[in-house]
């Protein structure tokens, strides 16, 4: 089976940028989609961003917009999540996963995850 292992996080202080990545090991083709996820403790994981694997098409939570962009490349088998002007409210772990079906913002969907990478914005 495939594997997801993110990587890219930090300590950085608001405003700052960092760009995460998600590598997958193994096999990994077809159609899916490609989902961030992020969570800070007491809570559930949170949908940050999406991309279709084969077309590109990209959804974001609209806390995001603008801020961060989702992409991914087909040769190395990983998809990347560029967050600029992060904020202290981003501060989190940040999960890759995959779902094979329509794009959608429930992490319930979403079967296969990496092990997150801290994001952690200081004010």
């Amino acid at each position: 089976q495939v594997q997801l292992a993110e990587s890219g996080g930090g300590v950085v202080q608001a405003g700052d940028s960092l760009r995460l990545s998600c590598a997958a090991s193994g096999r990994s083709f077809g159609y899916y989609i490609m989902g961030w996820f992020r969570r800070v403790p007491g809570k559930e994981r949170e949908f940050v961003a999406s991309i279709n694997w084969t077309t590109g098409r990209t959804y974001y939570v609209d806390s995001v917009k603008g801020r961060f962009t989702i992409s991914r490349d087909y040769a190395k088998n990983t998809v990347y999540l560029q967050m600029n002007s992060l904020k202290p409210e981003d501060t989190a772990v940040y999960y890759c996963a995959r779902r094979d079906g329509p794009t959608t913002t429930d992490a319930n969907a979403y079967v296969l995850w990496g092990q997150g990478t801290q994001v952690t914005v200081s004010s």
